[in-house]
């Protein structure tokens, strides 16, 4: 057994470490990046002894005095159903009882490999630890990948880690029992303390996480698609050998837009939301966090699934997409960092833990439900290469509940086109008009450019800039506010989920609508602020139709002097698209009962 599939060793340099803290655990292309993989497997090999890499003083240190207080292992835990886990375990020294850490590996080729540093930092703490990889995922030939099927969070996967909970009474005797998941380990987490027979859990921590599978990947009558296939490229195997039978025929479905109630119902099972009086009854005091601008797990659901719980809980919602708050804190920090508040978030994770574990009076105690970053409000200075480095974090608020972050809200009625082309944003019903524009092709008007990479750019001080000058006007619909202006040098606070009406019709038999929302500065660049997709079904040529739906909620500054700008087109990478291609789609407003608005909730 070698920590690198039989590769050797790779050796770690302050360098390294700097990599990720500087970029963040996800690399191009949507792999781990490189640096976390090696950084994670130089950990491995120096803890089980193995010789040829190297690590800087400040790993060397962590490394040799977990050896000198623990004992290492890397167990095959074998399921109900004899697939055999694979699994890394730390268990400390002494008399005395201690509780234990549970993490599911997060959704990735490398199973539990890349978040080592993270197991040694909780053994730190005076955890033992003990990692796995749920069924299936994994690349074959490595230490840390498991047997099996793939069952997405499902009841083989429950039921794996009641198994893995077995196996930890009988070689830690632990005095409580905690779970940590990031991502895919985040759900397994909170699914497996509300299903375990014995009710063994005491707490869970899970971090970019998901509420309700289901409306994850179909909401709005939209499917979507870029995440599930970007989720089947990054198990460690294709289709045909990461999935079973049932898993393949439900994946196909979705991305083919078949059979979508029994893709609703499969996702729905596999949901925390679903069994959140359990985990109420129970009284699992809950950690969950997620980002802004998610792509994989959109925030709204997993808000709607903390607001369902009444055990102790905390909701920290930060900038940025999946993963790229805690991933570096997870992967390997250094002592110096890049930006102040790089290690916040997983921090205040471990804080968790420490209070409802360890009994630690932190922070913990005394904090509020909720706490919300407002996007894109740090503070940066230019570096080389033309990007920008964090100078101050983003401020953050507290809230005592979810409800608290939205106080007001106002109505903007979109209006006809106006001598510049476009139509205006207004406080008042702007009476009868129709707008069109042809549906179909991909716009400039876009939620990111790239899965995980654009929201990690946001993360570490880097939003995307957009042109509106360059919106391709045949093919959207484009309002705009006059400049705001507010208290404090911000013309609107916008706090929570926005929603939209719009009357719409179609030349085809259906149409998707992608709504933005745009932070335009005086020069005419902009910001996204959120957005959201809705597919109307079963049209009649012609027919009217009107739709209302929320955007995704958000805590945003909008600049005094900006204009608030709502785009309107019909695809968007990240979506399916219904209708047909060159097809027309007209947005109208009637005075009479039937006047398009944007409600914008404000706190």
């Amino acid at each position: 057994m070698t920590a690198s599939g039989g590769e050797p060793t790779p050796s770690i340099t302050d360098a390294t470490l700097n990599d990720i803290a500087a970029n963040g655990f996800w690399g191009p292309d949507l792999k781990v990046n490189q640096a976390a993989v090696d950084t994670a497997e130089a950990l491995l090999a120096a803890l089980l002894g193995e010789t040829g890499g190297t690590l800087p003083a400040e790993l060397s240190t962590l490394v040799d005095g977990i050896r000198q207080r623990a004992t290492i292992g890397v167990p095959r835990i074998v399921a109900a159903d004899g697939v055999r886990l694979s699994a890394f375990s730390i268990k400390l020294g002494g008399e005395d009882r201690r509780p234990l850490v549970v993490l599911p590996a997060g959704w990735n080729p490398f199973g539990w490999l890349p978040f080592l540093y993270s197991y040694l930092t909780l053994a730190q703490r005076g955890y033992h630890v003990l990692a796995y990889t749920p069924r299936g995922l994994g690349t074959p030939g490595l230490v840390s990948t498991s047997e099996g099927y793939i069952d997405v969070a499902g009841p083989k996967d429950w039921a794996d880690g009641s198994t893995v909970l077995d196996y930890a009474q009988e070689h830690f005797a632990p005095n409580g029992i905690g779970f940590l998941g990031e991502s895919y380990g985040s759900g397994i987490s909170q699914l497996v303390a509300a299903h375990d027979p014995e009710n063994r859990v005491s707490a869970v921590v899970a971090l970019s996480t998901w509420g309700n599978l289901a409306t994850s990947l179909y909401d709005n009558g939209t499917q979507h698609l870029k995440a599930v296939e970007a989720l089947i490229a990054f198990t460690g195997g294709t289709l045909e050998e990461k999935f079973d039978e049932e898993a393949r025929r439900i994946l196909t479905d979705f991305l083919n837009g078949r059979n979508l109630d029994e893709v609703v119902a499969w996702g729905t099972e596999r949901s925390p939301e679903a069994y959140a009086d359990v985990t109420n009854a129970r009284g699992i005091p809950t950690f969950v966090s997620n980002t802004w601008h998610e792509t994989l797990f959109p925030a709204a659901q997993t808000i709607d699934h903390f607001n369902r719980l009444t055990v102790p809980k905390r909701l920290n919602l930060w900038i940025g997409d999946h993963g790229a708050p805690e991933g570096p804190g997870l992967a390997g920090l250094p002592t110096g960092l890049p930006f102040p508040g790089l290690r916040e978030p997983i921090r205040e994770a471990y804080d968790w833990l420490d209070h409802h574990l360890l009994g630690k009076d932190n922070e913990v105690s005394a904090g509020a439900q909720v706490s919300t970053q407002v996007l894109f409000t740090y503070r940066t200075t230019p570096v080389p290469g033309g990007s920008n480095l964090i100078t101050a974090p983003a401020r953050r608020e507290e809230h005592a509940t979810w409800e608290d972050v939205t106080t007001g809200s106002e109505r903007w009625y979109p209006t006809a086109t106006g001598g510049s082309g476009d139509g205006a944003l207004t406080v008042e019903p702007a009476g009868d008009w129709s707008r069109d524009f042809t549906a179909g092709e991909l716009t400039t008007a876009t939620a990111v450019d790239a899965l995980l990479q654009t929201g990690q750019k946001e993360w570490y001080g880097n939003p995307k800039i957009y042109d509106l000058a360059k919106f391709e006007r045949q093919q959207l619909l484009l309002w705009s506010s006059e400049p705001l202006t507010g208290q404090d040098g911000v013309g609107r606070r916008i706090r929570g989920a926005a929603t939209l009406r719009l009357n719409v019709r179609s030349t085809a038999d259906a149409a998707t609508l992608v709504a933005y929302l745009f932070d335009v500065a005086p020069d005419g660049t902009a910001r996204i602020i959120t957005h959201e997709p809705f597919t109307v079904a079963e049209l009649q040529p012609n027919e009217d139709r009107t739709v209302h739906w929320r955007l995704q909620p958000v805590a945003y500054d909008l600049p005094d002097g900006h204009r608030l700008t709502l785009v309107v087109n019909s695809r968007d990478q990240l979506y399916s698209f219904a209708g047909t291609e060159g097809s027309t789609t007209t947005v109208t407003s009637a005075a009479e009962g039937a006047a398009a608005y944007l409600d914008l909730p404000l706190g």
